[in-house]
């Protein structure tokens, strides 16, 4: 049986679009846009088989951002964390570079144009 893909979990559209421009090969990215009810996140769940998956949240370092994560570690115990700089708070707001160093941290293959910070 062939293993699914790995999966991000963000908060909205805007992270997705950065994740994508510092990525180096196509991710599944899945935006939650905010904190989603209990029945939502059992459909997630379900049609993106995210208890078979490599899961990787990355939500903003504010107060929704924090329960959404909580949320769903809830849910998905498997998953892995990834976090922004707490200056920046939102995943939006962080520069590539940033961002690139906590992909890359997380064994995703990013650009090498945004480790080099430019």
């Amino acid at each position: 049986m062939e293993s699914l893909s790995r999966l991000i979990i963000v908060e909205g559209k805007q992270d997705r679009y950065k994740l994508k421009r510092v990525l180096e090969q196509e991710e599944d990215i899945l935006c939650t846009f905010g904190t989603i009810g209990v029945y939502a996140l059992d459909e997630l769940i379900e049609n993106y088989d995210l208890l078979d998956r490599e899961v990787y949240i990355f939500t903003d370092e504010d107060e929704p951002g924090r329960k959404l994560r909580k949320q769903l570690n809830q849910e998905l115990s498997h998953a892995e964390n990834l976090f922004t700089e707490t200056q920046y708070r939102q995943v939006e707001d962080t520069p590539e570079h940033v961002v690139a160093s906590i992909l890359q941290a997380a064994n995703f293959k990013v650009k090498v144009k945004y480790l080099k910070g430019s």
